[in-house]
């Protein structure tokens, strides 16, 4: 699924600091002999980042120019920063910590609780839903199972932006966030979420950032232990970093500059949980001297796909897309990417599961087939799809691969194997390595056959086949291997989190997709309302569903099919449409074949000389049609283009908000001695009614209302809109 799983499993480590260096292209060899400095590397899906700063690592390490215990590298996740280890150990590069966020800041607060606060450390609540049900119960709010993750959710959004309870409400709303429950409500449950933790002397996984930040602020002597250990930094996916990631690196690094950050703003998905682009793209202001390198070349996907991804960000908005990369395939031409419609979504899940039905069958392994969906409700009509269609799956959210407990078990029963095997009778008529670990594996459930349907006994079964599939990999690089080798290489790869692959499709969400790939690539569901999601009302809202689009895209390496239905379930109204994304790009729709903007090269630049390496590509000056923002369809009525929807399509205007803009209106018209659509048309109003601007940036977006008029009747409009009283007086021009 990974980079790592299509490369040899266990190279050799190279025999010098050059031999490093050997098969990185210009670019990432740049990036891997940059050592000094700010360096901000931009990478686009698929263009080898991870290669390039493990290589970065260990060339410096080899090299003698770093000291390994002093680098600490930072990811986002527990997979990602075990893959990063397995890279460095198999470069050679050993004694480099590479860690997330928390678990770096989990052990520096450890080690200094008692000299900075005494005492011992509070206990550390893994899952804090329980914390919060404990809160909602004290002030008596109800919740449901849904609202407690949402109520969860928006208190974890808070910590990591730093905001207070009682700052909640405002900063929520500057946020645009869609609350679950009135944000007064939420501020008092998260006071009392607070206060619950502090009665019981417990801190969550937001707290240890939030403590180890107080302490490296409070205690000088502490910060500069800190920055005596780590003295050059590393942070991957750059693009997520929350405003109390940044303030924890800022503390770390102190004064000093030794810092190569690598990220793609068009990758941002992750907004919601306090993340921001801002940083990566601000980074060149933070650090005039630094140097960028862009990696564009493309060694994932075919030319057919990633001019499908380069599509979809041609027609992208925002500063994330003014800085868009734009991809170039390294990789021989494949197949154009399928699109299909469906009459129902049942059918859809039947249509996909055939589709790869005929793919196993044709030689394409399970594993490197994906289904990709918008949300995880939509997994289980696929799920039974597959299994009525005979196909294996594995369902990616569940723990971690070493963290299952059938894995722990079998890796005990193999340990135990490996060291009495001789007085062991499973093992008597066994003349190898894989079927010795076939054998003991037996006695925990493998079989040869999977077990039937789906459910916890097969996913049992997926973890064990894949512990076999690796002794058989294992034994391939290594024919002298014993059972006791594979034990100790599990052992490793349980301490690096770096799991084997599961022989099955995969089944995943677009967000727990970001940083896998394979070879084909399902994209189910891609209808208006799902793709983007209905709740995606702002422009930046709409912008993040198209990159979250982008990322799916993006994983695929060779066939990549998209799939909608009409409808819900068979018979329904068939009155959905394919999402507005793909308008322009799918063979058919309006625009389908011209051709792309190009946006970033790739490249190096140094210092502050010349444009900067950040700064916003050249903007077309070709306007993009206008299009309906509840179904995507282009505009062209007039009356149509100011509403920014189709006649036909619901609108969600605010009654209130349109009767008292007429009154208003009515009274202008009246005092101004001029027809009432000299100062408002109907449409505009409509407009504005389902808008409900909140200041004069979003009403002047509003077709109608132009600089004249916004300056003449913006601050009665706004007004309206926020529900005060206004008198309708005018003073002319």
């Amino acid at each position: 699924m990974t980079a790592a799983t299509h490369s040899t499993l266990f190279p050799q480590v190279p025999d010098s600091a050059d031999a490093v260096l050997d098969g990185l292209d210009p670019e990432q060899r740049e990036v891997a002999t940059s050592l000094r400095g700010p360096v901000c590397v931009l990478a686009g899906a698929g263009t080898g980042k991870t290669r390039a700063i493990t290589h970065r690592i260990a060339y410096g390490v080899r090299a003698g120019i770093l000291q390994p215990t002093t680098v600490l590298a930072v990811t986002f996740t527990n997979r990602a920063a075990g893959e990063m280890r397995g890279r460095l150990r198999q470069l050679g590069a050993v004694g480099v910590q590479a860690r997330t966020f928390h678990s770096a800041a989990l052990r520096q607060l450890q080690y200094f609780w008692p000299k900075a606060i005494g005492g011992a450390m509070p206990r550390l609540v893994d899952r804090k839903i329980q914390l919060v049900a404990d809160a909602a119960a004290a002030c008596r709010v109800r919740l449901d199972r849904g609202e407690l993750r949402d109520v969860t959710a928006e208190i974890e959004w808070s910590k990591v932006t730093q905001t207070v309870p009682a700052d909640y409400a405002l900063a929520a709303a500057k946020a645009g966030r869609e609350t679950p429950r009135d944000p007064a409500e939420i501020a008092q449950l998260y006071s009392a979420y607070e206060e619950l933790k502090r009665g019981r002397g417990v801190i969550d996984f937001e707290d240890v950032l939030l403590l180890t930040v107080a302490v490296l602020q409070d205690r000088q002597d502490v910060a500069q232990q800190v920055r005596a250990q780590y003295q050059h930094f590393v942070v991957d996916e750059y693009q997520d970093v929350s405003p109390l990631q940044q303030r924890l690196l800022d503390l770390w690094l102190g004064d000093r500059d030794d810092l190569c950050v690598v990220g793609d703003a068009s990758q941002t998905i992750y907004s919601f949980t306090g993340a921001t682009p801002d940083h990566l793209l601000d980074f060149r202001l933070r650090h005039p001297g630094a140097t960028v390198v862009k990696l564009v070349r493309d060694y994932r996907s075919t030319p057919q796909v990633v001019h499908l991804a380069n599509g979809l960000l041609a027609q992208a908005r925002g500063r994330a897309a003014d800085h868009r990369l734009e991809l170039i395939s390294q990789r021989p031409a494949g197949p154009e990417p399928v699109y299909t419609e469906y009459t129902d979504e049942p059918a859809e899940a039947e249509g996909a599961a055939r589709r790869i039905r005929e793919l196993i069958d044709s030689g394409v392994p399970p594993a490197e087939i994906a289904v990709l969906f918008r949300t995880n409700s939509q997994s289980e009509i696929y799920e039974q799809a597959l299994a009525d269609a005979g196909v294996p799956y594995q369902l990616r959210g569940a723990e971690r691969f070493f963290d299952r407990p059938e894995v722990r078990k079998a890796g005990t029963a193999l340990r135990a194997a490996a060291r009495f095997g001789g007085n062991d009778a499973l093992l008597d008529d066994t003349v190898d390595l894989p079927s010795q670990v076939r054998a003991v594996l037996s006695g925990e459930g493998w079989t040869t056959e999977p077990p039937a349907g789906s459910g916890a006994v097969r996913e049992r079964w997926e973890s064990l086949a894949a512990l076999v599939h690796l002794a058989q990999d294992f034994a391939a690089a290594k024919p002298d291997a014993t059972l006791g080798d594979l034990v100790a290489e599990l052992d490793e790869r349980a301490g690096a989190q770096h799991a084997p692959t599961v022989q099955g499709v995969t089944l995943a969400s677009l967000h727990s997709a970001k940083g896998l790939e394979w070879d084909v690539v399902f994209l189910v569901g891609l209808a208006e309302g799902m793709m983007p999601i209905t709740y995606a009302k702002t422009d930046e809202q709409t912008e993040e569903e198209r990159r979250l689009l982008y990322v799916g895209v993006t994983r695929a390496r060779e066939r990549l099919h998209l799939s909608w239905a009409l409808a819900r379930s068979p018979g329904g109204r068939a009155g959905r449409r394919p999402s507005r994304f793909l308008d322009g790009l799918r063979p058919g729709s309006a625009g389908a074949g011209g051709r792309l903007a190009v946006a970033g090269a790739g490249g190096v630049e140094r210092g502050s000389a010349g444009r900067s390496a950040l700064a916003p590509a050249p903007r077309r000056t070709q306007r993009a049609p206008a299009r309906c923002r509840v179904c995507g369809r282009s505009l062209t009525d007039a009356g149509e283009m100011k509403l920014m929807r189709c006649e036909g399509c619901p609108s969600d205007m605010d009654e209130g908000v349109y009767e008292r803009l007429l009154a208003w209106r009515a009274l202008q018209a009246e005092r101004s001695g001029q027809p009432a659509f000299c100062v408002f048309t109907d449409k505009t109003l409509m407009a504005i009614a389902e808008t409900v601007p909140d200041d004069e940036r979003e009403l002047s977006r509003i077709p109608g209302v132009g600089a004249r008029k916004l300056t003449r009747y913006g601050a009665d409009v706004l007004a309206i809109c926020a529900g005060q009283e206004v008198d309708g007086a005018e003073d002319g021009d």
